[in-house]
């Protein structure tokens, strides 16, 4: 057996093993460095019900690696002296506008998501809806200053595209890609044609809470997409075939697909606080570089990884649920074996091992309320109606628990100048523990208790939220568990998350019986959930 054969059948039994943990309905894996596309394997099913097999010919939604092919046509059109990247986007798109005090968004700020607009609009099943709504918001800094993700930005792009060829964006990505790559399975609009080929994704029951193994799958709710932010489905051998193009700097099989000036544009970071280039991260890894994309969409997850100066990528397309990190553990694996360096660890995920679960340990108080944590060993555990439940680790000091009291929100904590842990939250509650010291009273204006609640939209990539009020903050707290602080801007309008120029905003109106009915995040119209 040979090192790689013996390195693929490590691979092979790693994979196995946390798509059981993950429960993962399917999954396609290609290695592959300049030459040669190594191997593809396949895993699971394309669909849980049926249980017909992934085959290399298996489609995968591939979500925002989609802005790669984006990236690269854009590019090729300014070869073709189609557009110019300096130029604004109006002059491509009339009727494109922001509402800002700045100097125009250009084509460049577009590419590397530094506009200054928001990430995301409320999703239309034509790019020019969204694209049009940007008129109702301001953007957060002047173009070019930060680097703020923005999907939009990129649906933007695809009409520029389809602009200046006068054609579909599809007809641009597989005359300008596909074809010249042999990327023969690869489509770039994601319709009802292809869902005979399409794996199905899959998602938690509940999509309020964070995930958890326990929770049953049900099917992910499926749309139709064609634009350059995420309206993609591939395959893993022919993912690999892009990811050798880049590998060589832009140039294919049969010829160039990109310049070598375009090559160094589309791979250079644009802005200093952030990895991107066009339509590609591009980021040291223990003195390597490495450039790719990761992507989502309901029910999908997809990873391109390459490493440039040792020439080897990986290729990962999943239906969900995803086992969490295994794209860089396929990459670390690969790239030792190729190597010859000492092959990393691949042992099983334990999420109740908490490595520093001694620091939890105590009692946090709030009125009328405590919570007590045990440790025992590497096992954080709560005391709780006459029984312990052991904590799962979801991130730096945030956590888990299964029970019904608990699920809705993860338990979070908060430590001291000194490092000690002084306090916990959980979704509204705030606990103290014995090192905390400061205020406990934190008022904050009688208006904002219009606001806490649960809301719901359409929008299948955010489909719910809550708003909490807690330390005298107002918080919107997503399904994932994550938080971000809400800053008043007056008349019911806040600022989303902690940096001053965010683009974000939440509005709040509809007022009745002292609640808000909607919540308009990011122009995108939610509506208070009724619970009993």
């Amino acid at each position: 057996m040979t090192k790689l054969e013996a390195m693929y059948k490590r691979l092979d039994q790693h994979v196995e093993r946390r798509m059981r943990e993950a429960r993962t309905a399917g999954l396609a894996l290609a290695l592959f460095d300049r030459e040669n596309v190594l191997r593809v394997s396949t895993h699971g099913f394309m669909n849980l019900e049926t249980r017909d097999p992934v085959t290399p010919t298996t489609l995968f939604e591939i979500g925002s690696v989609s802005k790669t092919f984006t990236a690269v046509v854009v590019l090729q059109a300014m070869e073709q002296g189609l557009l110019d990247r300096h130029a604004p986007v109006v002059e491509y798109l009339p009727w494109f506008q922001v509402r800002s005090r700045h100097a125009p968004i250009t084509i460049h700020h577009l590419l590397s998501h530094s506009a200054g607009i928001i990430a995301m609009m409320d999703m239309s099943p034509d790019a020019r809806g969204a694209v049009w709504s940007l008129r109702g918001v301001e953007p957060g800094f002047a173009p070019g200053e930060r680097f703020h993700y923005s999907e939009v930005g990129y649906q933007a792009l695809t009409l520029v595209l389809e602009a200046v060829h006068r054609r579909p964006y599809a007809d641009v990505v597989r005359t300008g890609i596909l074809e010249p790559l042999g990327m023969t399975d690869t489509t770039a609009a994601i319709t009802h044609d292809i869902r005979p080929r399409l794996a199905r994704g899959y998602q938690t029951l509940y999509d309020d809470r964070p995930p958890h193994a326990s929770h049953p799958l049900v099917p992910a709710p499926w749309l139709e997409m064609g634009s350059g932010d995420g309206g993609i489905a591939s395959t893993a051998g022919d993912m690999a075939h892009l990811g050798r193009m880049l590998l060589n700097q832009g140039q294919g099989s049969g010829g160039p697909i990109l310049s070598a000036t375009s090559y160094r544009l589309m791979t250079t970071p644009v802005v200093a606080e952030a990895e991107y280039g066009y339509g590609i991260y591009v980021f040291d890894d223990d003195g390597a570089t490495l450039i790719g994309h990761s992507g989502d969409m309901p029910g999908y997850d997809a990873y391109l990884w390459l490493d440039v100066d040792h020439g080897l990528g990986i290729a990962l397309l999943v239906a969900h649920p995803y086992p969490s990190g295994l794209s860089w553990k396929v990459l670390d694996l690969f790239r030792a074996s190729v190597l010859g360096r000492p092959l990393p660890a691949l042992a099983p995920a334990d999420p109740t091992h908490v490595e520093d679960a001694a620091d939890f340990a105590g009692t946090y108080r709030a009125a009328g309320r405590a919570l007590t944590l045990i440790a025992e060993g590497d096992r954080l555990l709560l005391e709780h109606d006459g029984g312990r439940i052991a904590l799962e680790k979801r991130g730096h000091d945030r956590f888990y628990v299964n029970h019904p009291g608990f699920d809705r929100f993860l338990l979070c904590f908060g430590r001291a100048g000194d490092d000690r842990v002084a306090e916990a939250c959980h979704g509204p509650d705030w606990y103290v523990g014995d090192p905390y010291v400061g205020p406990r009273d934190f008022p904050y204006p009688s208006e904002w208790d219009a606001y806490p609640g649960h809301y719901r939209a359409h929008n299948p990539w955010a489909s719910n939220f809550r708003v909490v009020v807690r330390r005298g903050e107002l918080l919107l707290t997503r399904p994932d568990g994550d938080e971000e602080p809400l800053t008043s801007l007056g008349g019911g309008e806040f600022r989303v998350g902690e940096e001053a120029w965010s683009p974000e905003r939440l509005c709040f109106d509809q007022i009745a019986d002292g609640q808000a009915l909607r919540a308009t995040l990011s122009s995108c119209h939610y509506y208070r959930f009724f619970t009993h």
